[in-house]
């Protein structure tokens, strides 16, 4: 099965993109909803009378594995249904590792540099003609990466801008549905952590974290906020690197 199977008719689906990054729970972008908003709230809704599959999953539940080379990669977990994302990393003969997760109780999404899903992405359209950069990939994954200081945030946003563009549909059904697409601004106003404090740390291993000073005003919620620790606990630092490591070779 090819990696977009599963969301193909959603990517072009606007009332799909208002869920998927909370523009329908006053997220970014909101305020271009229009007459989408009246029919967001029984959007993707789980039908009572739906079979839930051998896992329990809903009908709205997908799992995407975007593979950068050697059997790791990043895994995306989601269902629109339930405002639930989940990122994980993978690799072979491991257990899956868990980056991120993103949702309206208590959210830790920040697991990327944008540096690092910008290799990601390529790695990905090096490897698979379908998932071109910029593209799919990155709009569904860009959710789970932030800018800071020293990032080139305008070639960032123009690169995201682009994703989205890529995927919006020439003529869209019905045609009151067709003021609202998101934008590279709507990710931005959630994953902008310039003048936030933010310090990222390197150790003699190629591990990267960043930490949070207390003057701030944006919260950095990530588990990738402390040095590696020695109990494997917290972020997957490790199996993160291999990843990468993989990307790289592939873009």
């Amino acid at each position: 099965m090819a990696v977009l199977d599963q969301v193909r008719p959603l990517l072009s689906d606007p009332m799909f993109w208002a869920r998927y990054f909370y523009a329908h729970d006053e997220g970014p972008g909101a305020d271009r909803l229009g007459d989408l908003a009246d029919d967001l709230d029984e959007a993707f809704e789980p039908d009572d009378d739906a079979e839930e599959d051998d896992e329990g999953d809903g009908e709205f539940h997908r799992e995407l594995r975007f593979e950068v080379g050697d059997g790791y990669g990043l895994l995306l977990d989601f269902d629109v249904s339930l405002d639930s994302y989940n990122l994980a990393a993978y690799g072979p003969g491991q257990p899956e590792a868990e980056l991120g997760w993103d949702d309206l109780a208590h959210w830790h999404p920040y697991a990327l540099r944008w540096s690092e899903l910008d290799l990601i992405c390529r790695a990905l359209a090096a490897r698979d003609p379908e998932l071109t950069h910029p593209g799919p990939a990155l709009a569904l994954l860009c959710r789970f990466a932030a800018v800071f200081d020293d990032d080139d945030v305008d070639s960032a946003v123009a690169t995201v801008d682009a994703a989205y563009a890529s995927l919006r549909p020439k003529k869209v059904r019905p045609k009151r549905w067709a003021t609202y697409w998101p934008q590279g601004a709507d990710w931005l106003e959630r994953s902008d952590f310039r003048g936030e404090h933010v310090t990222w740390h390197r150790d003699e291993a190629g591990h990267t974290w960043g930490e949070q000073a207390d003057n701030h005003s944006r919260e950095f919620y990530s588990i990738r906020s402390a040095r590696p620790g020695s109990d494997g606990k917290g972020f997957p630092h490790e199996l993160f690197r291999e990843v990468l490591a993989r990307a790289a070779a592939a873009a």
